[in-house]
């Protein structure tokens, strides 16, 4: 239980970036992204039983990593994929990547939006290591050892607090949602 993901919601993450980016002045390093990113869409999930990226988590040497994000930075589109990351964000220069262009914020609800620029308030000024330092502190992350290691929705919520049965509702709901939306979604 717990390894359930939702379908991948790239147009959203990328304009979730592209606000971190641009309250930042339009570049930051990829790493401190990443693990903004990951703060939060573990807010997200703690307050409202939902991340902002849907995106999968894992644990590597540096702190808990967003999958499909870090693909996205390190590999460009899929052949054949819209490719929305790389319209708004560029590919990597030594190690930052920036704001192409200002992204729309239609994906985001406007509590996405200030959760994500209250995220920023609170640790936008750290350094990308001291934001490596507060994940390795994190209770969900597990060192990987060179390797990576799911993180599931119950492990965040579990690791913050939250009693198993409180995990699998929220679980559970998400498995509605994802049931819901392939309905909707063309294949």
């Amino acid at each position: 239980m717990g390894l359930m993901r939702l379908r991948f919601n790239e147009a959203k993450a990328t304009q979730a970036a592209a606000y971190l980016l641009k309250l930042r002045g339009g570049r930051m390093s990829y790493m401190k992204l990443i693990k903004l990113l990951y703060l939060v869409d573990r807010e997200a999930l703690l307050r409202w039983g939902r991340p902002v990226t849907t995106d999968r988590y894992v644990s590597m040497d540096r702190g808990p990593v967003l999958s499909a994000i870090l693909d996205l930075i390190n590999e460009g589109p899929s052949p054949g994929a819209q490719g929305i990351w790389s319209e708004y964000i560029s590919e990597p220069d030594g190690h930052e990547v920036s704001l192409r262009k200002e992204a729309p914020t239609d994906e985001l609800s406007h509590a996405e939006e200030e959760l994500i620029a209250g995220v920023f308030r609170e640790h936008g000024l750290k350094s990308r290591w001291e934001l490596v330092e507060l994940a390795h502190a994190l209770p969900e992350w597990r060192d990987p050892d060179g390797s990576a290691i799911p993180i599931s929705y119950a492990d965040i919520l579990e690791a913050a607090g939250r009693s198993p049965e409180e995990a699998v509702a929220v679980v559970q709901e998400l498995e509605s949602l994802m049931a819901a939306d392939s309905l909707l979604r063309p294949a």
